[in-house]
């Protein structure tokens, strides 16, 4: 799916993207390497079991961007609580020396980020166009679609 398309489904269309960003436990700068090569495998893989493009992953020591495309039956925290425990199980099992650094215990911090990206217009555009719902049929419609 590109960036800029709306995807159709069996009841709706949509075009949500996310920027999630989640910490390794205790901030550990454990994300390089053979590590990062992982995750994004196992993120990749996320993609082809769940209605979830991953348009762009990056890693930045001890944390992870993660910029995304879902089908909205998907609430932002289930996406996050997916792609955190998956990878997590996952690196454990390639890299299991990895428990040591990190107590026994997970991969992950409980806290995340998460923010919608739009395209099609600025939030000043879409408020103006939804204040002005109901003049005059002369004003330019936004296209949704």
């Amino acid at each position: 799916m590109g960036q800029h398309e709306v995807v159709k489904g069996y009841h709706c269309a949509y075009q949500l993207h996310y920027h999630i960003v989640f910490p390794v436990k205790y901030r550990k700068a454990l994300l390089s390497g053979e590590i990062v090569v992982a995750i994004k495998e196992i993120l990749l893989g996320i993609e082809e079991r769940y209605e979830i493009t991953m348009e762009q992953i990056g890693c930045d020591g001890d944390h992870i961007h993660v910029l995304c495309s879902a089908h909205p039956k998907y609430a932002p925290g289930q996406l996050v609580r997916v792609m955190k425990s998956i990878t997590a199980r996952e690196v454990f099992k390639r890299f299991p020396k990895l428990r040591k650094e990190l107590w026994g215990g997970e991969f992950w911090t409980d806290g995340y980020y998460v923010a919608t990206v739009g395209e099609r217009g600025s939030w000043a555009i879409v408020e103006r166009y939804i204040r002005k719902q109901g003049d005059s049929p002369t004003d330019v419609q936004l296209k949704l679609l």
